[in-house]
């Protein structure tokens, strides 16, 4: 029933002890295909059978005889490789994580956002492999994300000054963002670590608080929250003794923080302050931003014609701001 009927595009692997071939290994082995964004881009099939034979054939007669080289992922022997010998060559434009600010023209910078791409691509695959172990890529996890870090920041770079008078060769480039996403990284994972520096001896807190920085830094999510994580490791951190509860401490800064970020956007913006509220919950409830006549009647003036259009992409963008640093990404922190 589930090789023949069966579909679940999050089912990643499928353990064979039958011996299959032709359209029935196909439509077998199909049940893994189906890819779930950048998160899940291939299958994997383990076999208790000798089917390499069957499945060249399989693939041969229902495609062409060259197909097996796209349709199946090399052995995991090879992507490392293949990543290393990326590393190379992102080493070769930028040999530092501090190299990347001084890049000399958009030329490089191009350059340099295409091979860490590389390297994005080719660890999201190393990463379905069993076998996958950091230890055996020749960059570390942590220079990995601060050079990831310097990839998001010239990212947003490129995407605040889209519209500018002078266009840059990077608007062009895909930076795939979808290959950065990682579930499992949120400020409740992160307030996680920062309950534990305070058993850190001086000398071992601060190397591991710039490693919570940069791994706020390195993630698409998170980066909106590095100021308001990075002040309250510096403000209010060092005023917590072991024993005060962490958590208590970062709800109240980020309530207070929270309030003062809504009250300015409503001052700024002449956005009456319960129609705000309004769209806010509306966000959280269906998680759909607000339309333009929907910002046009929260406001608490009324706009000209030739207004609306800049005004409300204005206000849509902040109101994005405000969502993407104080509601998306909480994982339940204050639950």
């Amino acid at each position: 029933m589930f090789l023949t009927g069966f579909d679940s595009p999050r089912l990643n692997t499928l353990y064979v002890d039958k011996n299959l071939k032709f359209h029935g290994l196909i439509r077998a082995f199909s049940r893994t295909n189906r890819t779930v964004g950048e998160k899940k881009s291939q299958g994997n099939i383990v076999c208790f059978r000798n089917l390499k034979d069957a499945t060249d054939e399989a693939i041969a007669l229902f495609s062409n005889k060259n197909a097996k080289e796209t349709v199946l992922v090399e052995p995991y022997e090879d992507y490392v490789k293949t990543f290393n010998e990326a590393v190379e060559a992102l080493l070769a434009i930028a040999p530092t994580v501090q190299s990347v600010d001084d890049l000399p023209s958009e030329i490089e910078q191009r350059e340099f956002v295409i091979r860490f791409r590389k390297l994005l691509q080719v660890k999201n695959i190393l990463t379905t492999f069993a076998d996958f172990d950091e230890a055996d890529l020749s960059l570390s996890e942590q220079t990995f994300d601060e050079y990831k870090s310097k990839y998001l920041d010239m990212h947003d770079k490129v995407k605040n000054d889209q519209g500018k008078e002078k266009a840059s060769i990077l608007e062009d480039v895909d930076f795939e963002l979808s290959l950065i996403h990682r579930d499992e990284i949120n400020v409740a994972y992160i307030l996680n670590l920062l309950m534990g520096l305070g058993k850190l001896p001086p000398e071992e807190r601060g190397k591991r608080q710039k490693e919570i920085v940069d791994l706020v830094a390195g993630d698409v999510q998170l980066r909106s929250k590095k100021s308001l994580i990075q002040a309250f490791i510096d403000k209010n951190l060092p005023h917590i003794k072991p024993t005060d509860d962490v958590t208590a401490a970062f709800e109240s800064f980020w309530s207070e923080s929270k309030q003062q970020a809504f009250n300015a956007l409503c001052e700024e913006e002449r956005i009456v302050p319960e129609q705000l509220e309004k769209l806010l919950n509306n966000y959280a409830f269906a998680n759909r931003l607000p339309r333009d006549q929907e910002i046009v009647d929260a406001l608490s003036v009324k706009l000209k014609i030739r207004e609306r259009d800049p005004v409300t992409k204005r206000v849509a963008e902040k109101i994005q701001v405000f969502i993407n640093t104080f509601i998306e990404g909480m994982g339940g922190v204050f639950d």
